[in-house]
Protein backbone atom coordinates (compact mmCIF):
# COMPACT_ATOMS: atom_id res chain seq x y z
CA UNK A 1 0.00 0.00 0.00
CA UNK A 2 0.80 3.60 -0.24
CA UNK A 3 1.35 6.32 2.05
CA UNK A 4 -2.14 7.62 1.31
CA UNK A 5 -3.60 3.98 1.41
CA UNK A 6 -2.00 3.36 5.15
CA UNK A 7 -2.84 7.19 6.44
CA UNK A 8 -6.67 6.31 5.44
CA UNK A 9 -6.63 3.01 6.17
CA UNK A 10 -5.78 3.70 9.36
CA UNK A 11 -7.62 6.63 9.89
CA UNK A 12 -10.56 4.12 9.23
CA UNK A 13 -9.66 1.41 11.63
CA UNK A 14 -9.04 4.02 14.82
CA UNK A 15 -12.33 5.74 14.27
CA UNK A 16 -13.77 1.80 13.86
CA UNK A 17 -12.21 1.33 17.06
CA UNK A 18 -13.48 3.96 18.89
CA UNK A 19 -17.02 3.28 17.97
CA UNK A 20 -16.27 -0.68 19.06
CA UNK A 21 -15.27 0.37 22.65
CA UNK A 22 -17.84 2.73 22.86
CA UNK A 23 -19.97 0.82 22.11
CA UNK A 24 -18.72 -2.27 24.48
CA UNK A 25 -18.58 0.23 27.46
CA UNK A 26 -22.37 0.94 26.98
CA UNK A 27 -23.67 -2.15 26.95
CA UNK A 28 -20.85 -3.74 29.61
CA UNK A 29 -19.35 -6.06 27.26
CA UNK A 30 -15.79 -6.10 27.52
CA UNK A 31 -15.40 -8.13 24.63
CA UNK A 32 -16.36 -5.94 22.43
CA UNK A 33 -14.39 -2.84 24.07
CA UNK A 34 -11.00 -4.98 24.17
CA UNK A 35 -12.02 -5.33 20.41
CA UNK A 36 -12.54 -1.88 19.55
CA UNK A 37 -8.66 -1.07 21.34
CA UNK A 38 -7.10 -3.53 19.86
CA UNK A 39 -8.49 -2.49 16.18
CA UNK A 40 -7.73 1.71 17.13
CA UNK A 41 -4.45 0.21 18.00
CA UNK A 42 -3.75 -1.38 14.51
CA UNK A 43 -5.07 1.99 13.06
CA UNK A 44 -2.48 3.91 14.97
CA UNK A 45 0.28 1.54 13.66
CA UNK A 46 -0.92 1.73 10.23
CA UNK A 47 -0.86 5.55 10.05
CA UNK A 48 2.44 5.09 11.71
CA UNK A 49 3.42 2.99 8.70
CA UNK A 50 2.15 5.85 6.12
CA UNK A 51 4.13 8.27 7.91
CA UNK A 52 6.99 6.13 7.36
CA UNK A 53 6.35 5.65 4.12
CA UNK A 54 5.99 9.41 3.76
CA UNK A 55 9.17 10.47 5.54
CA UNK A 56 11.33 7.69 3.40
CA UNK A 57 9.75 9.05 -0.14
CA UNK A 58 10.95 12.34 0.74
CA UNK A 59 14.33 11.13 1.13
Amino acid sequence: MGEITDKITGAANEAIGKVKRAIGEHTDRPDITAEGDAQEAKGDLQSAKGDVKGVINKI
